[in-house]
């Protein structure tokens, strides 16, 4: 009976123990991440053999992010969309005991630049708009400046400018263009760039016609 009562211990001693020194990832989800702006997150892990190695087991970061074995993500994401990646941490056991967990992040797009009415020639005129929206947490410092180049020589042509703030959550605010110019062709350039000051951040979109808009005009 005592021999039993001995084994029955030991078994749970050993259960405890594994109990103890398994891993757990305690971020359940992860901060925001926003296109060109600035990301640092620590995460973190509960386990007995501090400290944890960290790497991702799966899938990808978010374009620009990157992770340190300590478990830091850092960086500046460049690109817009919903990623699917798995992390792990291992500890420092013999053998090491590891978790990974998935995350699903989506990156928001900071600022946004699209044709609202894409460039065309009306006789010897090129006009449009373009719209521009903020969705960050920030003010934008906004420069939006829409050229024409001419094939021929490259000379640029000013269409529309525009300087403003755009306050955080604001879309579609449309930007119209447009002016006359000599026969020839041209390709039709719109640039928005966005100061934040505070972050010490430039944000910057460009938009661009895939061929060039023809003025022909008189015989």
């Amino acid at each position: 009976m005592k021999i039993a009562t001995v084994g029955v211990l030991l078994t749970c001693l050993g259960c405890l123990a594994a109990a103890q020194s398994s891993v757990a990832i305690t971020d359940e989800t992860l901060p925001p991440f926003t296109t060109g702006m600035g990301y640092r997150a620590q995460l973190h892990a509960t386990g007995l053999a501090p400290p944890f190695v960290w790497s991702v087991a799966e899938g990808s970061l978010p374009d620009g992010i990157n992770l340190s074995a300590d478990g830091m993500l850092t960086g500046r994401p460049t690109k817009a969309g919903t990623y699917n990646f798995t992390l792990k941490a291992d500890d420092s056991g013999h053998p090491p005991h590891s978790a990974t967990k998935d995350f699903h992040p989506s990156v928001g797009a900071a600022l946004l630049l699209a044709w609202l009415e894409s460039p065309k020639v009306n006789d010897n005129r090129i006009d449009g708009s373009v719209q521009v929206s903020n969705g960050s947490q920030d003010t934008f410092d906004l420069t939006v400046v829409i050229v024409a180049v001419a094939t021929l020589d490259h000379r640029a042509t000013v269409l529309g400018y525009e300087h403003f703030p755009l306050e955080p959550g604001t879309n579609n605010v449309p930007v119209q263009f447009g002016t006359t110019l000599p026969n020839g062709g041209y390709i039709v350039h719109a640039d928005a760039v966005a100061e934040i000051e505070e972050r010490n951040s430039i944000l910057r979109q460009r938009l661009q016609t895939s061929q060039p808009l023809q003025i022909v005009v008189g015989p």
